[in-house]
């Protein structure tokens, strides 16, 4: 569906602005871009945050460890050198995986806190979300892209009001429309494997932590369109974001860790 959604979207601006061949180069690019996203989608959002390979054995090892427990092969892993905490899962199934954790998740998280994390991002492995969410990255970026190839690229006399609203308000709506695919259950899904992983009260204690510094010093670099992959957005959140979040409030997702820990 997800797929299918972006393809219609390339067809329909194609078409709006250029005719049948306007429709048949969107065609093209959506073809291209499904066959990328498939395959290299999670190296496309590793190199976007130039992470490198993690060196912490001690990490390597707690990774290794929730992932066999959670029955899953063991991803690969990576650091991003950014100084706010935060993580993410990608890959397209479980054999072809990766956890990234951020230099703030390691220096500002105990190591409970971080075994909590990183249990959440294994359990999103575990149930396969990580496909999905890297292709709405993805996708996210591509429709962008599109939106700005076809302004500059149109005849001057043709960039009018309505194909400045259709890609550059419309087409921006399609595409968190497309990550509003990557639903708040999938977190809480995430976050109720990951409890069962380890300790929930790890969990909830990161989660709270994590929110403080992304609520304080929202995350400049990057794109905003990757919000959706990282275990809370790191980025600002504005009343309009907040509406249509794919992340659950954090007081919510606390509340159920607790109420977990006390069963």
């Amino acid at each position: 569906m997800l797929l299918g959604l972006l393809t219609a979207i390339f067809l329909g601006i194609g078409w709006l602005l250029g005719g049948i061949e306007g429709m048949t180069l969107g065609l093209g690019v959506a073809i291209l871009t499904n066959f990328i996203m498939y395959f290299w989608s999670d190296k496309i959002v590793l190199r976007m945050y130039r992470a490198k390979p993690l060196q912490d054995a001690k990490l390597n090892k707690m990774i290794e460890d929730l992932a066999k427990k959670a029955g899953v092969p063991m991803p690969k892993t990576y650091m991003i050198e950014l100084d706010v905490p935060n993580a993410f899962a990608t890959g397209r199934n479980p054999k072809h995986s990766a956890v990234a954790v951020t230099r703030g998740l390691t220096n500002s998280l105990t190591h409970d806190e971080i075994e909590g994390v990183l249990a959440h991002e294994i359990s999103h492995i575990k149930h396969r979300d990580i496909l999905i969410s890297t292709l709405a990255a993805t996708v996210a970026g591509a429709l962008a892209w599109v939106s700005h190839i076809f302004w500059y690229s149109t005849d001057r006399n043709n960039r009018n009001a309505f194909t400045f609203l259709l890609l550059f308000v419309l087409v921006p709506i399609a595409a968190t429309l497309i990550r509003l695919a990557i639903t708040r259950a999938r977190e809480y899904h995430a976050d109720t494997g990951g409890a069962q992983l380890t300790d929930p009260l790890k969990l909830a204690s990161a989660l709270e932590k994590i929110g403080a510094v992304a609520k304080a010093r929202p995350l400049k670099k990057g794109n905003p369109s990757t919000a959706h992959m990282f275990i809370v957005n790191p980025f600002n959140a504005n009343m309009l974001i907040r509406l249509f979040s794919t992340h659950p409030p954090i007081e919510e997702r606390v509340a159920r860790l607790r109420a977990m820990a006390k069963k």
